[in-house]
């Protein structure tokens, strides 16, 4: 929104940079001007020359200042925030919490509109991440070399943080250009290598831009990634098979999965490598897989899989609904029996069986309900004496339907 406030829009959510009071537009200067309360970190009012309003300092954590704003509902606020507000802004957690009558935006340059220019970079073919409460291990699924990345830092010890991290998974070559209080007074850029960052204090706010180089292992953009990638005690589904399953769950954007079985957590972290909005939920009975499904997780990038250690069907309730569901574990009658009335139509399933047993069942459920049924068999060259032979692997059956 960008009309003057009405009566019913008593909230401003006010993008600010760091060059404070000589930067603002006339639409920011008005709403400071009308302002009986202005709330804000306090690094942000600092900013500011003198005010006639009221001044509020935003509480850490953010949610604690939420019942604060909440409770001048009703008076003129402005909310300060970072540059453009609706980029790894705070906009979007205030905007959820009042009507869209109540308030309006009034954004300033981002950083990453800053950083671009002073870099001369595309934007549009630049990846832009705000690291402030994430772990660095987000950036795993894109590191490849000649990547470009704008990166939002919590603080400046977070920069030699994300140097270290770069330098640990072998992208040490990496070009750095930290730059700090972008179109502020204390505006500097440095320019270094991940691996041979100088020993500068850094100070927030600060962001780092870099040119990723090096000959660390990047993720494949494809399904059924290596092995390797995953820690597991040979419980995983092995890459020729886990593409093939990916490919029948056949994942979209903003969809859930739910992982019966999860193993080592490879179908649910290769479904949330596919897409950034996709979620999934991990469900292992065993404790030591759980935890090592979390660690693959966290350690690929996706730390958003949720882990769900228990049996199923029981730890099922209070899920969200999904719009796929894989069983790579557990298959039985009783679990199908309780598992399909909980699923919406169109929903789509896919269960692997390995033993005569297993396969029996998936054959009968296909029977009643329908879907397809894929035999897989795979061989693998193999030492056999002084030459080589096909060492076969136990067959796989697949059962895909949607219900």
């Amino acid at each position: 929104m960008s009309e003057p406030p009405s009566a019913e829009t008593w909230l401003t959510i006010l993008g600010l940079g760091e060059d404070g009071p000589t930067g603002l537009s006339p639409a920011s200067r008005q709403a400071l001007d009308e302002a009986e309360v202005v709330m804000g970190p306090p690094r942000h009012l600092g900013l500011l020359p003198d005010l006639r309003a009221q001044t509020i300092a935003w509480p850490v954590p953010f949610a604690d200042g939420l019942p604060i704003l909440r409770s001048l509902r009703g008076r003129r606020v402005v909310v300060l925030a970072s540059g453009n507000p609706f980029w790894f802004g705070a906009g979007s957690v205030i905007a959820r919490e009042f009507g869209h009558g109540e308030w309006r935006a009034v954004p300033a340059p981002s950083t990453f509109s800053l950083a671009a220019s002073r870099l001369g970079w595309s934007l549009e073919r630049t990846l832009c991440l705000g690291l402030h409460a994430a772990p660095l291990s987000r950036l795993k699924p894109h590191l490849a070399p000649t990547v470009r990345a704008i990166l939002l830092l919590r603080d400046g010890d977070s920069v030699r943080q994300l140097a270290a991290y770069l330098t640990g998974e072998g992208f040490g070559e990496s070009r750095f250009v930290v730059m700090e209080a972008l179109a502020g007074e204390r505006e500097r850029l440095t320019e270094a290598t991940a691996a041979s960052l100088p020993d500068l204090a850094f100070a927030h706010p600060v962001a780092v831009a870099v040119e990723v180089s090096g000959t660390g292992a990047g993720l494949p953009v494809c399904t059924g990634i290596e092995d390797d990638f995953f820690d597991h005690d040979g419980q995983i589904t092995k890459r020729p098979v886990r593409a093939l399953a990916l490919s029948a769950l056949a994942p979209r954007p903003f969809e859930t999965l739910w992982d019966i079985g999860g193993g080592s957590g490879s179908i649910a972290i290769e479904w949330l490598l596919v897409h950034p909005t996709t979620e999934a939920v991990s469900i292992e009975a065993r404790t030591e897989r759980a935890a090592r499904i979390r660690a693959n997780a966290d350690r690929l990038g996706v730390e958003r899989l949720k882990v769900v250690e228990g049996l199923a069907p029981a730890v099922l309730d209070n899920l969200p609904p999904p719009q796929a569901v894989f069983i790579g574990g557990g298959l039985s009658d009783a679990l199908l029996d309780d598992l399909i009335p909980r699923l919406a139509p169109g929903t789509r399933l896919v269960a692997h069986a390995v033993t005569l047993e297993s396969e029996a069942l998936l054959t009968s459920w296909a029977t009643r309900l329908g879907g397809s049924l894929l035999r897989i068999d795979l061989s693998e060259a193999a030492p056999l004496g002084s030459k080589r032979g096909w060492k076969a692997a136990y067959p796989v059956v697949q059962w895909r339907v949607s219900l």
